[in-house]
Parts: structure tokens; sequence; C-alpha cells
């Protein structure tokens, strides 16, 4: 299947009017983005605003559970995905919540990812296993890899290998000293085992890890070993 196939696929579902927002938004993302956009991002996109508004118009609101941190770290993409959404109120007349633009900063990402090649998605999916290997070690468990918290985690963990992939080396903004204490404090042997991510991270990849992102690796670790432990106490 070709792009121009699967996106004459798409358009036999989609209404024609869902394509030319895409097209819309594409440009914008074009001119403003330093990485090349792959084509498929032409389906993934079209598919999705017609999903979103659908859904939109159903009354059914979707959380993005990332929101904060594309936020954060991919702030040209989330400027854009602002923008997106202005796009599509103007000429729709549909206002989506801000979760939406989180959703469509993510495509902008993948998209430009795709050009890196697949050396780089080997990387990433190494370094995701490894990640995960220090977890289990640490707490001594397997992880419940159905569970929300899983699937949040690693969605975080792909974020960060994404960063690292692309070099983009995240400069101690201002940090929340207080938050980072109490992170510490509060989650000590989640905080323990960022800290050997940290470890590992250095001296594999010569990468060093923000304090911003130790308190997000913190509080996800301790999440996804909390949630498993109760559950392991709760069933026996």
């Amino acid at each position: 299947h070709s792009i121009s196939d699967k996106l004459a696929e798409l358009l036999r579902e989609v209404p024609e009017q869902y394509l030319s927002l895409s097209d819309k938004i594409i440009s914008l993302a074009k001119s403003m983005l330093p990485n090349k956009l792959d084509d498929y991002l032409y389906v993934a996109l079209t598919d999705h605003l017609h999903f979103a508004i659908t859904r939109h118009n159903q009354g059914i609101q979707l959380r993005n559970v990332l929101l904060w941190e594309i936020k954060k770290f991919y702030k040209q993409e989330f400027f854009i995905a602002q923008q997106a959404l202005k796009i599509i109120e103007n000429e729709t007349g549909i206002a989506l919540e801000e979760d939406e633009a989180g959703s469509i900063a993510m495509h902008l990402v993948n998209s430009q990812m795709s050009g890196k090649g697949l050396e780089s998605l080997v990387v990433i999916t190494k370094l995701v296993n490894h990640v995960l290997n220090i977890v289990k070690f640490h707490f001594q468990m397997d992880l419940d890899e159905t569970s929300v918290n899983y699937e949040r985690f690693l969605t975080h963990l792909r974020f960060f290998a994404l960063r690292m992939a692309r070099n983009e080396q995240k400069e101690d903004e201002k940090v929340d000293e207080f938050l980072f204490e109490q992170v510490q404090r509060k989650y000590h042997e989640a905080y323990q085992c960022s800290m050997k991510i940290a470890t590992y991270m250095e001296k594999s990849y010569n990468w060093s890890i923000s304090k911003d992102e130790l308190i997000y690796l913190t509080i996800h670790i301790h999440r996804v070993a909390n949630r498993h432990r109760w559950q392991q106490a709760n069933s026996q």
C-alpha cells in the first residue's frame, strides 16, 4: 500500500473536508519545524482529526495523559498544534479542548522521527527495555503490562528515549526545588531506582538526566511499582 492508496482508502470513509484541514495544518508545521515531516502524516492526521471531531460531537472527551510533558518538552510542536485548533475552529466552528492540541503535537513529533530512520528506533527500543529491567530488578517484581500506569510509564520512557535519540538535552529550566525534595523524600525507593537509571544513562549514553526529568521519572516509577504491589497484596 502506498501513501496515496492509503489516503484514497481513508477518503472513502472520511469527508474531504478533513484532508483540507490536515493540509493546512501540515503546511503550517512544515514552515515552522526544522525536521522533515513524513508523507504518512497526511493519513495519520486526517484520520485523527476525523476521529477527534466525531468524538467531540458525541460529547466524548479524552484526557491526554501526556499533556504536561508535551507542553514542556515539545514547545514548538505544541504551539503549532494550538494554531491547528484555531484553524479547525475557523473552518468548522468546533472548538476542541487543549488535550487535542497535545495529540496533534504528538503526531508532529512522531512524523519528524521517521526521517531519522530505524537506527534511532532501535536505540529507543533498547533503552526502554533496559530501563524497564532496571525497575523490575530494583523492586524485584514483574510489571503488569496491561495496566494504565504501565502504559503511561512506557510512553514516558519512549518520549524520554526519543529526546535522547534526537540529542535534545534539556537544560534545567527553573526547577521547583521544593517539589524535587518532596519527591525524593516521599518516593524514596522510586527515587533510588531513578538514580540507577540516571547512572546507566550516563555510563551507556553519556546522557545526563535533568532534575526535572528525575522528578517525572520518579513519580512514574512510584506509580507503576506501588499499584503493582497493592494488587499483589490484595490478590493473596
